[in-house]
């Protein structure tokens, strides 16, 4: 054997065989991969809305509950990262559970990657999402929801870039323009089975979330917080932390199928207005301020949104007619 079969190890990915059962959650059997000269049918309509409103609550659900857990003046949890570490190894856990249960039957050759490739490409993954999920949670017990939601409206234009630059789309004046529109918004307002991909990349964030755990809570005080004081608490605690988890699970699911029936920018504009919702609930619900130039940019937000689905419109109807 050579020195390269030393390196490589197994990982449940779906076999050759399996290739033609491909699942309607593999981003590339979704309707994204098909075309966009195929006229949009009423029935995927109606799936994309109620993928894109159960993104919505479920993400604003997670926003409320980060907030609400970890802020000053609401529960103060004492250890955000091992709460975190709790919502990281619950997803770890239902991933790997789920896809066992997808390949059972399958007489499978696995495909092998090599450990150089998992260190490469799914560690820097899972070391950059862990660490933009921490730091957005531990953003919580110092800042607003309206503000955190404001530093991250320069999120979407490094997706649109990276789109780009791996040919997810095509660049155009037109994208930009309106990506544009949409980013001025929010600043004024504030693949795969995604089964397979979520165990590869969770429990090198869990792990990852708890050395940082060990490292940097206060256990000092975690112990006497009335949050584990008790026998009866410390269950409170737990059933509180695997609800978090529960939340971003299915949250992160609802995205992956989401992508793999659209396109990233696609995904990337409904982002936007998901956005824009956690403010206007954020307004609501922790009485943040709303002033006359946020109320603006969520106006910017819809004109911009409604210029980007309407030059897809656009773009559809032009390729069908080639096509034809």
């Amino acid at each position: 054997p050579s020195d390269d079969d030393s390196e490589e190890f197994e990982l449940p990915l779906l076999p050759p065989a399996a290739a033609a059962r491909r699942s309607p959650m593999d981003i590339e059997a979704g309707a994204a991969a098909g075309s966009d000269s195929v006229p949009v049918s009423p029935w995927l309509i109606a799936k994309i809305i109620f993928l894109i409103a159960s993104w919505y609550t479920l993400s604003t659900c997670l926003t409320l509950y980060n907030k609400e857990m970890l802020g000053k003046r609401m529960w103060k949890f004492p250890a955000p990262f091992l709460m975190n570490t709790v919502h990281f190894t619950m997803q770890a856990v239902a991933s790997r559970v789920i896809v066992w249960f997808q390949q059972r039957g399958m007489e499978a050759e696995r495909n092998p990657m090599s450990w150089k490739d998992y260190f490469l490409r799914v560690v820097p993954t899972a070391l950059a999402t862990a660490l933009d999920i921490n730091l957005t949670n531990i953003s919580f017990v110092f800042i607003t929801v309206t503000f955190a939601t404001m530093c991250k409206s320069g999120a979407p234009i490094f997706i649109l870039l990276f789109a780009f630059l791996f040919r997810l789309e095509k660049p155009s004046f037109n994208i930009l323009g309106i990506m544009l529109i949409v980013s001025v918004g929010v600043l004024l307002t504030g693949l795969k089975n995604p089964f397979t991909l979520m165990s590869y990349v969770t429990p090198v964030m869990a792990i990852t979330t708890a050395i940082i755990s060990i490292a940097m809570d206060p256990w000092h005080e975690v112990r006497a917080s009335h949050f584990f004081d008790s026998p009866a608490h410390i269950l409170r605690s737990i059933l509180l932390m695997l609800l978090g988890g529960a939340l971003a699970f299915f949250m992160v699911l609802t995205e992956y199928v989401l992508v793999s029936v659209t396109s990233a920018v696609t995904v990337t504009i409904a982002g936007i207005v998901k956005e824009a919702v956690t403010i206007l609930v954020a307004v609501l619900f922790f009485n943040d301020p709303f002033t006359w130039l946020k109320g603006f940019g969520l106006a910017t937000i819809i004109f911009g949104v409604s210029l980007f689905n309407l030059y897809k419109e656009k773009c559809n109807k032009t390729n069908y007619k080639k096509s034809h």
